[in-house]
């Protein structure tokens, strides 16, 4: 998933090397939860299948081996859709009451 903007500061330095190390070396160019193999056709949705890393706990400051996962675009979107349900109502609420949102 690209990292939008106003997120960036909170990646590390060298986010793009521990994206490839935990997206090729450990996870052997598969997703970690079905295994669809980057840049091949997904087994279900039959697009073209774009590993990227997701943080189990939603905090891109932890950079932890076992707080990170490479997942394809099907599995991080599911594994996401909570957090980003959650999001959409916070943001919703604040700009009903025109406040600052406060992304969780």
């Amino acid at each position: 998933m690209p990292i939008r903007p106003e997120n960036k500061n909170r990646y590390p330095k060298n986010w793009k090397q521990i994206s490839e190390r935990i997206r090729f070396q450990r996870a052997k160019n598969h997703c970690e939860f079905c295994q669809a193999k980057n840049y091949e056709p997904h087994p279900i949705t039959g697009s073209k299948v774009i590993l990227t890393v997701a943080h189990l706990d939603h905090t891109p400051e932890n950079c932890s081996d076992e707080n990170l996962v490479a997942l394809c675009q099907r599995c991080h979107l599911r594994y996401d859709a909570k957090f980003h349900s959650e999001n959409r109502k916070v943001n919703s609420e604040a700009k009903r009451s025109k406040t600052e949102p406060k992304l969780l």
